[in-house]
Order: C-alpha cells, then sequence, then structure tokens
C-alpha cells in the first residue's frame, strides 16, 4: 500500500480538487496524509469570532477517509489587487521564504515516506496567489525528495464556460480577467489522468458540508452555489462531480482510467 500526501492551499480546497480520489485512495488501503499551506483566515488566528477552519479541516478528512492532517504555519493571502500586510501570529503564504515552505514540506513527505505528492497545476488551477505558490513550493519539495507527483487540475475545455460565467455572477468575486480566465487550469491534451470518483460522491459531499465557512452565508458573500452543490442528491453531486483530474510532469498524456 502506498501513503499519499495532498498538498492543497487552503481548507476546503482538497474536497474541490481532490476529495474523491483521497477518499478512493483510503477506502483502497492507502495512507492519505492532507497538507495545507495556509489555515484559510485572513486576520489573526486567535481573534475572536473567527471560525476554526483547521478543525473543520479535520472533520472533512475524516469523512475522507485521511488518516494525518497538517498545517504548514502561513496566512491565507486572501486574492485580488491587493496583499494585507501579515497577521502579528504567523506570514501570509505568498510572503513566506519558498525555500523555507518547501524544506517543511519535504520533511513531512520523507517522514511519512509517501510514495505520490498531490499539488497543483503551474496555473494554480485558476491563479489564486496562493495556489499558485503550492505548485512552486510542491515542485521544489518533490525535487528535494524525488517523489512522483500528480498535479491537481481541470481540463480547460470543461472549466472555461463555467469561469466565465462565475465571473459574470460574481459568484467568485474579482479574479482576474476573460485573457487570464483562457489561461486557467490544463489544457485536455496534457492532462494524464482522469479519476472516477463517482462511488465515493456521498464521502466527497459530506466532506465539503464540514466546511461550514465554505458553506454557511457571509456579510456580503451569500454561498449560493456552495449550498447548492451540497445539497444535491448524492447521486447528483456524483454526476457533476465525480471525475477529478490530474497531470504527471514529465509524462506524455495516456489513456484516461
Amino acid at each position: 500500500m502506498a501513503t499519499v500526501v495532498a498538498f492543497h492551499a487552503h481548507p476546503d480546497d482538497e474536497v474541490l480538487l481532490t476529495g474523491g480520489t483521497l477518499a478512493r485512495l483510503a477506502a483502497e488501503g492507502h495512507r492519505v496524509v492532507i497538507v495545507v499551506a495556509t489555515d484559510g483566515i485572513m486576520g489573526p488566528a486567535t481573534r475572536p469570532g473567527t471560525r476554526d477552519r483547521l478543525a473543520e479541516l479535520r472533520a472533512s478528512a475524516a469523512h475522507l477517509g485521511a488518516a494525518r492532517v497538517a498545517h504548514l504555519g502561513y496566512a491565507d493571502s486572501g486574492h485580488g489587487p491587493v496583499l494585507y500586510p501579515d497577521p502579528p501570529d504567523r506570514p501570509r503564504f505568498v510572503r513566506a521564504d519558498p525555500g523555507e515552505a518547501a524544506a517543511k514540506l519535504a520533511a513531512l513527505i520523507k517522514d511519512e515516506g509517501a510514495d505520490l505528492l498531490l499539488s497543483y497545476d503551474p496555473q494554480g488551477g485558476y491563479g489564486h496567489r496562493d495556489h499558485v505558490r503550492v505548485h512552486e513550493v510542491g515542485a521544489r519539495a518533490a525535487a528535494l525528495c524525488g517523489v512522483r507527483v500528480w498535479e491537481a487540475t481541470l481540463p480547460r475545455e470543461l472549466a472555461l464556460p463555467f469561469l466565465v460565467l462565475a465571473r459574470l455572477v460574481r459568484v467568485m468575486g474579482r479574479h482576474d480577467g476573460a485573457p487570464a480566465i483562457r489561461a486557467t487550469f490544463t489544457s485536455r491534451s496534457a492532462i494524464t489522468h482522469r479519476v472516477n470518483v463517482r462511488r465515493y460522491a456521498a464521502r466527497k459531499r459530506a466532506a465539503l458540508a464540514a466546511h461550514e465557512s465554505f458553506v454557511r452565508p457571509a456579510p456580503g458573500r451569500p454561498r449560493r452555489l456552495p449550498r447548492a452543490m451540497v445539497a444535491l442528491p448524492v447521486p447528483v453531486f456524483g454526476l457533476l462531480f465525480g471525475r477529478e483530474w490530474f497531470a504527471e510532469p514529465g509524462r506524455a498524456p495516456r489513456n484516461f482510467r
């Protein structure tokens, strides 16, 4: 059996990009370790009233069957044109020394004796600065360890219509414009693995629902799409979110599995 380390930017990313794959790996007897670069919080982690997103991550990981959850110790960098100052208790991930972050991740990979690292594509999916940094740090850590890497992504041709629509209805907030959107994710021709996770749709949906910060309404953010996602019947959820995609650097595209 293998050990797989899934490296993500924020709590909830582990579900959105790889939740079904992690649930499938765990169900098949592999050891799954989830590592997040940030705690997903913009301000001081100890500020009164702040939701504990790492606790939500642990609840999500339990649904997915993960054996361990770890946080590299950084704060969410946020998105949009303004990069806010660091909170007083930890640096924002995008301001962290990439070599230092990679060394932390590499130490965890070596400690686990991991066989595979799940990371992100060079675009960081849709271009969030923390996601791009996950790719950079993950690639450096993999080089230090010599571990195999699968980069979580989506087929650009599949994602593009949704991203354009999401921008129009302001679901995703103020992200990059149309030219940048056309450069997101990965071309279908470069994807090396497509994983069928429909059998694990219930676990993936439950893991997503565990992230209350993602699902519940917040001031100025009605959260209609996340609430709709977790309200879907399991068969419909599996139909819509029952495939996950990866690109393995250095490997030629091959038949989907």
